[in-house]
């Protein structure tokens, strides 16, 4: 093994080795990448410089108000609210509670940005009310999985920003609103396959709700869906930034979650905090590490690598975008899905906008986070499968096997975002002219 071959195999094989380990993330990014500088004779100066320069960045702001909007929605019951609501709407069809799964977690997705929020503050009211309705309990917590992916694609999504700083020159507000018609494409096909098995797995009819409490439900649904409205219109508009709507939209939740609703203690909210700012510091400690092995990947040229490799499979571009597709799928089933991020998007950027390819950054972003997000129900570390197979108390073995349906309309979804621009690129065109 040469000289220059081996700061790679250290990077990239250190790496694997110590997530075989189940050594944490950031620990196994941040040890690889000092192996790698040292065997390559890379200042350790240029590496704490890359670290600070990972995490110095505004535009990052706009993730902790996200996290803690999810934290003051969790405790303020807006789950609740949301789920009412699209139980007006779907809730009387055979099958409704199918459809109320997926619409609520649309809703709720698009104003949490979380799907691990979705389903911690979904799953304990609608996985038991299908339950109930007959349906079975396995499948109802693989739907309240999958469906929970549309929040990482619908606005806010802090995703999206980090794949802004990662990519490098790419308008957050236009990302944030590419996300917006990919999500909702996602949502009408988990509401198609719902329709296409309520006869193999009897769905059960549901109950019409009174008229006497429509204007009740329909009034606590949409103080909730205003915040949905702040981060879109304002950002789509062009009255606030990214950063500066996750601010408003913060403050107006709380206000909601602890002054109007009152679900939520005031003396609560030191938990609220404590809660995100854990979740900020794995975060912005993944966001680091990764910006330095990045650099590393870039310093030993591994991106151009990659690029040749793929290359020399094939310069179809149907057949690169559908490998690229494939490769993203299978790393998001064992990693999480900011580092895979911030690690991919170096390397594949130059490929995909490239000449052979050409995809515009922004569909790019929207397709990445949309293959990682099938990550997220998957095993063996799909940590929202994790999350509703203990709210739902199922097994991780079953509930996989309910989802393969569920898959199929991902997968189905992720092939038009993949190859029509315009179901990403059309909202960001009409409203920033990109």
């Amino acid at each position: 093994m040469n000289s220059d071959t081996l700061p790679i195999v250290i990077l990239l094989g250190g790496f694997a080795f110590l997530m075989l380990l189940r050594v944490p993330i950031t620990f196994c990014l941040l040890t690889a990448t000092l192996a790698s500088a040292y065997s390559n004779g890379t200042s350790l100066g240029v590496l704490v410089r890359q670290l600070i320069d990972g995490v110095n960045n505004f535009s990052l702001l706009a993730i902790p108000f996200f996290i803690l909007m999810g934290e003051f929605m969790g405790a303020g019951g807006v789950s609740d609210k949301i789920i009412d609501f699209t139980n007006l709407a779907f809730g009387r069809f055979r099958g409704g509670l199918a459809y109320v799964n997926v619409f609520s977690s649309m809703l709720f997705g698009g104003i949490s940005g979380s799907a691990i929020a979705d389903v911690s503050s979904m799953g304990p009211v609608v996985i038991p009310m299908m339950v109930k309705q007959g349906y079975n309990r396995e499948f109802s917590v693989a739907l309240t999985v999958t469906t929970a992916c549309q929040g990482v694609l619908i606005p806010p999504s802090h995703n999206m920003v980090i794949y802004a700083l990662a990519a490098g020159g790419v308008s957050i507000g236009s990302l944030l609103m590419a996300g917006v018609f990919p999500g909702m494409l996602l949502g009408g096909s988990f509401a198609l396959m719902c329709w296409l098995l309520a006869g193999h797995y009897g769905f059960p009819t549901g109950v019409a709700i009174p008229r006497s409490q429509w204007l009740r439900i329909i009034i606590h649904a949409i103080l909730p869906l205003l915040t949905l409205a702040i981060i879109m219109v304002g950002t789509g508009a062009g009255v606030f930034t990214a950063t500066e709507s996750s601010a408003i939209a913060c403050v107006y939740v709380f206000i909601l979650s602890y002054l109007v609703f009152r679900n939520a203690r005031i003396r609560d909210i030191g938990k609220a905090l404590r809660s995100s700012l854990k979740t900020l510091a794995i975060v912005m400690s993944l966001i680091a590490c990764a910006k330095a092995f990045s650099y590393m990947m870039t310093e030993l040229r591994v991106p151009a690598m990659v690029t040749q490799a793929l290359l020399s499979i094939t310069e179809d571009r149907t057949r690169l975008l559908l490998i690229i597709n494939l490769l993203l799928m299978i790393l998001g089933c064992f990693m999480d899905m900011a580092p895979l991020i911030m690690i991919m998007t170096p390397i594949l950027f130059p490929i995909v906008t490239g000449p052979i390819i050409g995809m515009h950054p922004i569909q790019f972003g929207v397709m990445l986070i949309f293959n990682l997000a099938v990550g997220l129900c998957t095993p063996p570390v799909g940590s929202a499968l994790f999350v509703g197979c203990a709210v739902g108390k199922t097994t991780i073995e079953e509930t996989t096997g309910k989802m393969i349906p569920l898959f199929t309309a991902m997968i189905f979804a992720l092939m038009l975002v993949t190859f029509i621009p315009e179901i990403s690129l059309w909202l960001p065109r009409w409203l920033f002219g990109v």
